[in-house]
């Protein structure tokens, strides 16, 4: 894979970096089981319920990213993000819940699979701990990768109805305006850093970008705990 040196764009080389996660993302099963309408619903019941668990804590290391914003723009627009995450994407996964029979009690009493649990906390550890530019780093991954992959399977449909619902909101140009804006932003903030700086910046990116491969692999498997 070739490497290209850092330059103007930080995410040109994120994306670089990132490229056959990518790949073997629209491979899994469990994606391209959407497009066929063959993927197991109970395999995406299992997913949507961890998304939900997930999404809660995404939500919080958007606020943080908030606290954290050299202006108030950016202080107004992840606070939406955050209030996206937990109004417009819960609209959809509770229309989900209902066609599965599950209630609030249901949902919000389940407990975190290994990877939810791993991945929403490593978002949350860097988001308080860490400055502005990485918080940027460790979100954009849940961001960029899910707009890719919709507007890859945006192209081939689903015979599911449900599964061409969740489709069509991550290839939707609202979606795409956010994910545009937070690649500027984190362009913006790389800028003038310096190489360590950006280089850490570098592995959140790629670090949150696999997790994000596991964590439809832990749906695709309805992940347990081991012991």
């Amino acid at each position: 894979m070739v490497r290209r040196p850092i330059g103007t764009n930080i995410t040109d080389v994120m994306w670089d970096h990132i490229s056959s996660i990518y790949d073997d993302i629209l491979v899994h099963p469990f994606i391209t089981g959407l497009t066929t309408g063959k993927l197991e619903r109970a395999a995406f019941q299992f997913y949507t319920v961890q998304d939900a668990l997930y999404l809660k804590d995404y939500a919080r290391s958007l606020s943080l990213a908030a606290a954290k914003a050299p202006d108030e723009e950016k202080i107004i627009l992840f606070n939406e993000h955050a209030r996206g995450c937990l109004v417009e994407e819960r609209a959809m996964q509770e229309n989900f819940f209902q066609a599965f029979g599950l209630t609030e009690a249901d949902v919000w009493g389940t407990p975190m699979a290994p990877t939810c649990q791993a991945y929403t906390s490593y978002l949350l550890s860097v988001a308080y701990a860490r400055p502005f530019h990485e918080v940027l780093a460790v979100v954009l991954p849940c961001y960029w990768i899910y707009w890719e992959v919709g507007k890859a399977l945006i192209e081939k449909g689903s015979p599911d109805v449900m599964y061409q619902k969740w489709i069509d909101t991550y290839a939707s140009d609202i979606f795409a305006e956010s994910v545009e804006a937070v690649m500027d932003i984190t362009n913006e903030a790389a800028m003038s850093l310096p190489e360590s700086d950006r280089a850490q910046m570098l592995h959140h990116f790629i670090t949150t970008s696999r997790y994000e491969w596991m964590f439809w692999d832990m749906g695709y498997r309805k992940e347990e705990w081991p012991v």
